[in-house]
């Protein structure tokens, strides 16, 4: 029950608080869009990043890399990869990277929210594995200020949790 209160905390805050203050959506980024530069753009960090990382993730010591997941598990653990990338980028890169952008430049903003990100990742399992999500943290505020919609950086999580299902190491 936690799990799901945090998440719809996370998911109608930022959505509330627009309301509350009577701004618009588009001010945090909450909004919509996809053009061919972002999806380029998008493609391209995950190239960059996954293809690296499935290498270092087929040899890492606990083995079992890629997964094998019964076909009905599949559609489940997209879904769920999906979800939780749409609710922690409306959080995250839509509501609190943009509520810092009066007081934290660019670059700041970036690392801090990234390292809340990747904080956030600890409060249900604490495994400092997970800690490693800061990086694609980065290019996730990345996307976020390079595009100004979280549409680009959600993109881009909801694909890194579906390599992440295949191919994430599981120590």
């Amino acid at each position: 029950m936690a799990r799901f209160a945090l998440a719809a905390f996370m998911l109608y805050g930022p959505f509330l608080w627009c309301v509350l203050r009577r701004e618009s959506p588009q001010r945090y980024g909450l909004t919509w869009r996809w053009d061919p530069a972002l999806v380029r753009s998008v493609l391209f960090w995950c190239g960059f990043t996954l293809i690296p990382l499935t290498g270092v993730a087929w040899f890492w010591p606990t083995g079992g890399i890629p997964r094998t997941i019964p076909w009905g598990g599949v559609g489940q653990l997209v879904m769920a990869g999906t979800t939780a990338a749409i609710v922690e980028e409306i959080f995250f890169r839509g509501w609190v990277q943009s509520s810092l952008r009066p007081w934290v430049g660019t670059m700041g903003r970036v690392v801090l929210v990234s390292a809340l990100f990747a904080a956030s990742h600890m409060i249900f399992q604490s495994r400092p594995l997970f800690l490693a999500t800061f990086f694609p943290g980065l290019i996730m505020g990345y996307l976020r200020e390079r595009h100004d919609t979280v549409s680009a950086p959600l993109l881009y999580h909801a694909l890194c949790n579906v390599w992440a299902v295949w191919f994430f190491p599981n120590p």
